[in-house]
């Protein structure tokens, strides 16, 4: 018997060979914040095993047309994101990202690079740094210019703070940048609007999971990256990983207000083996309902003010060295008052 597929999952299955795992990074070298920090020898281990295994580190805006018209990407694709204007980028980071000739995006919020010409120790950057590390190949995204809770701000007040960071990457540095990074990966629908409108082509958060070429554009997923989160064994996980295809993505915002949400998806890609799906929230293991192609998980109870997060996984196939792959799709939720 033929097995018949649907445009949406033909389209889907295109899409598929449009994914990447895009990594952030912070702070480097910073002991003494290890929620934002990565070691440097984690760091090490980290570029040893992109130099060595069988990734391909591409640039952010090369990913980004990939994923907006469908392009195949090579298996294993890796984009390297560093958010905030922390100094340690500049001396810790990108010399040794450099060094291997790994391609990086630095989200800038521009209210905390440092006017003066010469910078001293730990901090921000000042100018002449961020215009040295643009001209030996650093490209930029903005995150921001005050680094708001974006969901807090009116719409006027979101489009006011991004005009003024805007206004500063072309007084400092000639360039108008394309993606944007929500400041703490929060984001509501009338950000997500106004980045299309102000001719973004990508907006990323900070919630775990691959970006394909199905993914809505203005709220793109990366894997944070810190002392906890950055041992080689999880690092392999997620540059190992896969996208876990998905349409009819709800809610349609990340923001919570009263009523717990209900999180669903219909999966598109037809063979994955979705009985073994497993879902977690920030009590732990949550109930998935499965109904076909289409998942939907419930939260049960209100989460407290602030963020909180799901993720989805379900094994994919191994690698040629017998690491177990996932598939793996996560969210983030602003939960306001």
């Amino acid at each position: 018997m033929a097995v018949l597929i649907t445009p949406i999952q033909v389209k889907a299955q295109a899409s598929m060979a449009s994914a990447a795992s895009i990594l952030m990074y912070h702070r480097f070298g910073e002991g003494k914040l290890p929620s934002t920090n990565i070691r440097i020898e984690q760091l090490e281990a980290h570029i040893a095993l992109l130099t060595s295994g069988p990734y391909t580190v591409l640039p952010l805006d090369e990913v980004v047309v990939a994923l907006q018209y469908g392009t195949p990407l090579p298996p294993n694709a890796v984009v390297i994101t560093v958010d905030d204007a922390y100094r340690s980028f500049v001396t810790e980071g990108w010399p040794r990202f450099k060094a291997a000739g790994l391609p990086v995006t630095w989200f800038l919020n521009t209210a905390a690079v440092k006017s003066g010409a010469v910078g001293t120790g730990g901090g921000a950057p000042t100018w002449d740094e961020v215009r040295r590390l643009r001209d030996e190949g650093v490209t930029f995204g903005v995150h921001s210019h005050a680094h708001p809770h974006l969901p807090t701000l009116t719409p006027q007040e979101q489009e006011a703070d991004l005009d003024r960071a805007l206004a500063l990457f072309e007084q400092e540095l000639g360039l108008r940048p394309k993606t944007f990074a929500y400041p703490y990966g929060e984001a509501d629908r009338a950000a997500m609007d106004l980045m299309a409108a102000k001719g973004f082509v990508a907006a990323f958060g900070q919630h775990s999971g691959v970006a394909w070429g199905g993914d809505d554009r203005w709220y793109l997923p990366r894997f944070a990256l810190n002392e906890q989160y950055g041992a080689p064994d999880r690092f392999r996980r997620v540059i190992d990983a896969l996208p876990l295809p998905a349409t009819d993505v709800m809610p349609a915002s990340p923001v919570v207000r009263g009523t717990p949400p209900v999180y669903g998806f219909t999966v598109t890609q037809p063979d994955l083996p979705l009985d073994r799906i497993a879902c977690y929230g920030p009590s732990g293991k949550l109930a998935a309902q499965i109904v076909g192609p289409r998942v939907e998980v419930r939260m049960g109870v209100t989460p407290p003010p602030g963020r909180t997060r799901i993720n989805c996984t379900l094994p994919g196939p191994r690698t040629a060295d017998g690491i177990q792959r996932w598939h793996w799709r996560g969210t983030q939720f602003v939960v306001l008052p």
